[in-house]
């Protein structure tokens, strides 16, 4: 592979693996929640809600990033408030990247989950209240697990836009080599250089590779879980 790959095209893959795999893990339980809510709950403000989930799929990605920036930099509320409690700094630092990664994939992630709630038959969830569970038991041995293939769909959707994400990612994190230059970031700047088109066209066909195998690696998970929740 070193003799294929120069060690700066190995880091940047192995960084966009790492951010996109953050990225998707950190947002999951947010996801779940979120997914649960809009499509179980009657409340005001519901359709905003739903809005604003889904507004980075509309929005210019460079827009996201300035707004991250303004809220996540240094100087920011939230990112001051993380870096003075946490010690967590986002800003031109890869934890930004998966940051800005996740927010781009969370959409596709809630989507994916909520279409997978709302197909639930909720008789089934009826009968678990009738023997005794409680909500949140119901909800662990009942939803979540017929909800897996909508949950596995959504993590491979959120992983897959992390990993091809550009637009925000470059806006707020810049494009640090070995810090937040990450598979689309270096083949930006390989095109931006002279002689940089082979190796660039080796990242392309990567990234692809791996999307590819994403995709369908979930898809065969995706059906043998649909199976064993229908058996």
């Amino acid at each position: 592979m070193t003799d294929f790959l120069s060690p700066e095209e190995l880091t940047a893959i192995g960084l966009s693996l790492k951010v996109s795999s953050v990225a998707m893990l950190v947002s999951l339980p947010f996801g779940i929640a979120i997914a649960f809510l809009l499509a179980r709950g009657r409340f005001f403000g519901r359709t905003l809600l739903d809005g604003i989930v889904h507004l980075p799929l509309v929005m210019p990605p460079v827009v996201t990033g300035y707004l991250l920036l303004l809220a996540f930099g240094r100087k920011g509320p939230l990112g001051a408030f993380f870096e003075q409690t946490f010690g967590l700094v986002f800003a031109f630092r890869w934890t930004g990247a998966a940051l800005a990664c996740g927010i781009m994939g969370f959409p596709l992630m809630v989507r994916a989950i909520r279409l997978s709630i709302e197909s639930i038959d909720r008789r089934l969830e009826q009968a678990a209240s009738t023997l005794g569970a409680g909500r949140m038991l119901v909800f662990l041995t009942v939803t979540l697990p017929l909800a897996l293939p909508g949950i596995l769909a959504g993590l491979v959707l959120s992983f897959a836009r992390a990993l091809g994400e550009f637009g925000a990612t470059i806006t707020f994190v810049s494009n640090i080599p070995g810090e937040t230059q990450t598979v689309p970031s270096a083949i930006y700047a390989l095109i931006q250089t002279p002689d940089g088109d082979a190796a660039a066209l080796r990242l392309t066909l990567i990234s692809i590779a791996i999307s590819l195998a994403a995709l369908v690696l979930s898809e065969f998970l995706a059906r043998r879980m649909a199976r064993d929740v229908v058996a």
